[in-house]
Parts: structure tokens; C-alpha cells; sequence
């Protein structure tokens, strides 16, 4: 696609060569057996765990995105663990971000640590500790829930320096806010289940990396355990990827008519959103991501009065994921973060932008 931009290129990711006749995005391939030569057995698809095409699309489209070869997988939590557990051996050290995704940190506390894994917790933020010793470095960035930034390309240096493997956790920000492959980083992993797919209805993830080593340890992972995406999944998600940029630009307009609003409240305290420019985020992000996301998370003092302000509000759901066409919002302590009693990490969707701000003020006096 050369120089296209972001429109361009998510409307024509992963599509086939125009066929007269044929449609744009060819269906789902419901299949498990597929016909085999009787003298040469399978050709390009063998058995539907390890072969389907509507789900080698979708790994076409993602990989343009992010700029690497991608293995796509049930969820996002399917897709990191994959990742862990195909790099990591007895003995081995990784580093996790203390402030990251909470059911990470959970895997490395129980199954990894059973396995002789060890886990060093660092902050999104910093500081970073010395990497010697460190078999894999796993970023977040921006982190969930608490929107903090690092420089990936600079923690990148430092790790690889010490002989320690890079991946970034890209769900929040999607291919389309940072590429971490051009950042330094030698993996990326995601949830598609967020922003990239958008429409609440797929539960979705994937590694992608340039490294053929690594791929092929992920993709003997994924045909040896099974962790495979259903081809209805996979063509939802490849359909949906085409208005990514039309929905991270709403999205991210909301953001920051509503990080605005709260910022200006005496009611609303820890407003965080890395595109403001009083975020302690802003300076790395606004050097190293092309977008921001449309995440805000702030602190109401308490789950009483999150409660009140989720029932008073006509337009925000009470949802626990994010990236969606409708605003959402959750008090991240109810879920096992570390995180205030009142802290809510909201989500914004397309709305129309001051329907959402009128909503939010009104919801806020009310609660």
C-alpha cells in the first residue's frame, strides 16, 4: 500500500486480488476437514486447527497494520500466554509492568512461577532496573488501566543490550496509535478484542513479530495447544478492521472533550489521558504515538458515588472492556486492580461528541 494513509489502508488490509463476480471480503470458511490428495496428502490446508483461510486474512490484514507476521488466537488472553509460554523456560526471569493488565500478572504469580519462571514487577513509568539476567521484557503501553507511557524504543536499547527479548502489549493503543516493531520491540501482542475490532461482538488476539524464529515458536505453540479463533470470529474482525481510523478519530475526540471536562471539575480528581498536555504521559507519548486513545480514567472518591454517576448517565454503559462504538465505564477495583475505590477507567465510544460531554456533566452534578 506505500505511503496510503491510515483510511486507506485499514479499508484494503488483507483483502484478495479483485475477481469479477467475487466479493470484496470473501465469506467465513466453516471447515475442519479439507479435501487431501490421495497421493500427496494436503496441499495449502490440511486440517482446520492449523489451516483456515478466512483466518490467515485476517492475519494478512493485522500484519500490514503492525508491520509483522501475525498468529492470531481465541482472546487476547490466549495470545499472551502463548507468547509467555512459548519463550520462557525453567529458570528464566521476565519483567511484567506492576500497573498492566491484572490477569498477566495473575498467570505469572501461579503458572509461571510453577513453572520456575521468576517475575520482576516494574512500573509502566519507571524506573526500570537493570535487565541483565532478564530473559523477556513485556510493555504495556499506554497502561491499563492507569494510562501511563514508556518509551519503547528506549527500553527496547536497554533490554536488548542485556540480551533480553522485547514485547509490547499493544491493545490500547492499536497498530494504528504506535507501531512497537519499528519501535525496537521483537514482539507485539494484543487483545482484537478492544479497539481493533470495536463493535463489542468478537473475542479476539494475536502476536505479531518479524523475527521467523519466534513466529514459528508462537505458531507451533498455537497448532500444538489449540488456541485457535472460529472463522465466523475471524471474519467479524477482518469486517470490522475497515473503520478503524473513522472510529479511533471519534473515539479520540471524545477523549479529549472529556478529559477537558473532568480536568475543569473540583468533584473529579487524578484525570488521566496521555494527549493532554499537563499528563504526566505527554511528552513520550506525543513524541512516539500517532494517535491517542480514547480511554479516560479518573477518581469519583468512592464506589458509592462511581455507582450513582453509572445510573445517572444516559449514554455511558457500565461495561468492563473498552474500544467500543458505545462509551463504557467500570470501577477497575471491583475487577482486582490495585486501584482507588472510586477509580473508573471510561472508555469512549462514537457518540456524537457534545451529546457525550452533556451526558457526563449532567451524570456527575447528578451523582
Amino acid at each position: 500500500m506505500g505511503d496510503k494513509g491510515d483510511g486507506t489502508l485499514v479499508v484494503h488490509a488483507g483483502l484478495p486480488e479483485p475477481v469479477p463476480g467475487e466479493p470484496f471480503l470473501p465469506g467465513p470458511v466453516f471447515a475442519a476437514p479439507y479435501h487431501l490428495d490421495p497421493v500427496n496428502g494436503p496441499g495449502e490446508n490440511g486440517y482446520g486447527r492449523p489451516d483456515n483461510p478466512t483466518r490467515r486474512a485476517l492475519e494478512a490484514a493485522i500484519g500490514e497494520l503492525e508491520g509483522g507476521q501475525v498468529r492470531a488466537f481465541a482472546t487476547g488472553q490466549a495470545a499472551i500466554t502463548a507468547l509467555l509460554l512459548s519463550v520462557l523456560r525453567s529458570g528464566d526471569t521476565v519483567a511484567l509492568p506492576s500497573d498492566g493488565y491484572f490477569t498477566v500478572r495473575a498467570f505469572a504469580e501461579g503458572t509461571l512461577r510453577d513453572l520456575g519462571v521468576s517475575t520482576v514487577l516494574v512500573p509502566t513509568a519507571g524506573p526500570y532496573p537493570s535487565f541483565e539476567g532478564v530473559r523477556l521484557v513485556l510493555l504495556e503501553t499506554p497502561a491499563n488501566p492507569g494510562l501511563d507511557v514508556c518509551d519503547v524504543r528506549a527500553v527496547s536499547a536497554a533490554a536488548h543490550a542485556a540480551g533480553a527479548l522485547v514485547a509490547v502489549d499493544n491493545t490500547t493503543a492499536t497498530p494504528l496509535g504506535q507501531r512497537p516493531l519499528e519501535l525496537g520491540a521483537d514482539l507485539v501482542v494484543a487483545s482484537g478484542t478492544k479497539a481493533l475490532t470495536g463493535h463489542s461482538d468478537v473475542l479476539l488476539g494475536y502476536v505479531a513479530t518479524g523475527d521467523e524464529d519466534l513466529l514459528t515458536r508462537v505458531t507451533t505453540w498455537r497448532a500444538q495447544t489449540g488456541g485457535t479463533p472460529g472463522a465466523f470470529d475471524c471474519w467479524l474482525a477482518h469486517r470490522s478492521l475497515a473503520t478503524l481510523d473513522l472510529r479511533l478519530a471519534r473515539q479520540t475526540a471524545n477523549a479529549a472533550a472529556v478529559a477537558g471536562l473532568l480536568s475543569g471539575r473540583s468533584d473529579v480528581t487524578g484525570v488521566r489521558w496521555p494527549g493532554l498536555s499537563t499528563d504526566p504521559a505527554y511528552e513520550v507519548a506525543a513524541v512516539q504515538m500517532r494517535r491517542i486513545p480514547g480511554i479516560v480514567s479518573f477518581d469519583l472518591g468512592s464506589a458509592e458515588r462511581v455507582a450513582r454517576f453509572l445510573e445517572a448517565s444516559e449514554l455511558v454503559f457500565a461495561a468492563t472492556s473498552f474500544g467500543g462504538l458505545h462509551t463504557t465505564a467500570d470501577r477497575r477495583a471491583q475487577w482486582g486492580d490495585d486501584t482507588a475505590p472510586g477509580f473508573v477507567r471510561l472508555s469512549c465510544g462514537v457518540e456524537d461528541t457534545p451529546d457525550l460531554v452533556a451526558d457526563l456533566s449532567a451524570a456527575l452534578d447528578k451523582s
